[in-house]
């Protein structure tokens, strides 16, 4: 029997059970997406803004990335966990002082939730904690807030070739507006979009999409995130960007 008749019959068969199989290179999750934008970029230096514990550094790794990974995290208890996680991890991993980063310096309240990656600046919405309850705010905190672009700066190379992630619950414009700095040496982007109002003030996805794009930068994929487990609304995903003038769709 032919290749693609028994690849035909596997899919089949797994469809029954409730499963979906492909070759992993033609997967749309993030870690493939990811991958592939490294590749095609070039990308030698990776800033992870809002890394939690190190979820997304301990992936980039994994995937075989061997440049300098830099995390920012705003939560200081978060913080002492991360700073340990990466010190066991690599060498190359760095871990920024803790602050939140914006659009200028001082000090600034973060709202802490119960899950800690739902932590954001922003007030909640009421659509958040319906379709994620153990997302909800328990206390709040007073942290520095700082520019990405002032404190980066001090672990980067000027030649350096950036790729930047911002997953900062509603707020990623506010820490962009607070990267200018940074673009000429940025090549991609990972940035997480809401479809729904899910925090107070924060801008939408076609506002995202549209800053991007007065800023030189393409959408390059889409990967969902965060869903209603109830209704199986697509509220939050991550959208990934390049650079326009790298042309990489062209290939």
């Amino acid at each position: 029997m032919p290749n693609i008749a028994i690849a035909g019959l596997i899919q089949r068969f797994f469809r029954r059970l409730g499963w979906e199989v492909q070759r992993v290179e033609n997967t749309n999750t993030e870690q493939q997406i990811l991958k592939k934008l490294l590749r095609l970029t070039g990308a030698d230096v990776v800033l992870d803004v809002g890394a939690d514990v190190g979820h997304f550094g301990d992936m980039l790794l994994d995937l075989g990335f061997n440049g300098t990974l830099i995390s920012f995290e705003a939560i200081p208890d978060v913080h002492e966990r991360l700073v340990q996680h990466a010190n066991d991890r690599s060498r190359s991993w760095l871990v920024a002082p803790c602050a939140a980063l914006g659009s200028g310096r001082g000090q600034i309240a973060i709202n802490i939730s119960a899950n800690s990656v739902s932590s954001s600046i922003l007030p909640m919405r009421q659509t958040h904690i319906d379709s994620a309850p153990q997302s909800q705010y328990v206390s709040r905190q007073i942290v520095n807030i700082e520019r990405l672009d002032e404190l980066a700066v001090q672990y980067i190379r000027p030649t350096a070739t950036l790729f930047i992630k911002v997953d900062t619950q509603g707020y990623e414009l506010e820490v962009l507006k607070g990267a200018t700095g940074l673009w000429q040496r940025t090549v991609a982007l990972q940035l997480e979009l809401s479809l729904v109002p899910l925090y107070d003030h924060a801008p939408t996805f076609m506002d995202m999409i549209a800053f991007m794009a007065s800023m030189g930068f393409e959408l390059f994929g889409i990967v969902p995130v965060f869903r209603d487990q109830q209704s199986g609304r697509m509220l939050q995903v991550d959208g990934f960007f390049v650079r326009a003038d790298l042309g990489t769709g062209k290939s």
